[in-house]
């Protein structure tokens, strides 16, 4: 039987800011992308799910999902729950 490791609050708590930075510059990404037209569409992004910031280990990214913080979106990729 293999146990969970045990990490640190602070850890947690900064792999989900970082999280949340990435997930919001990527959709302010996708939001600004420039049209044929040379404006913004000002449309709203539909991007839900990213692969995880590299400045953490998976596993931290792991737990956050087995304590409902973040959700496994498949190929890698997290969601933020409660948005």
């Amino acid at each position: 039987m293999s146990e969970t490791p045990a990490f640190d609050p602070a850890i947690l708590k900064s792999a989900l800011k970082a999280f949340r930075k990435k997930l919001n510059l990527t959709r302010l990404g996708d939001e600004s992308s420039l049209g044929g037209r040379g404006t913004s569409s000002g449309k709203k992004s539909s991007i839900v799910a990213i692969v995880p910031p590299d400045q953490h280990p998976i596993e931290v990214y792991d737990e956050l999902a087995r304590q409902g913080k973040l959700r496994k979106a498949g190929h890698g990729m997290f969601e933020l729950i409660g948005e």
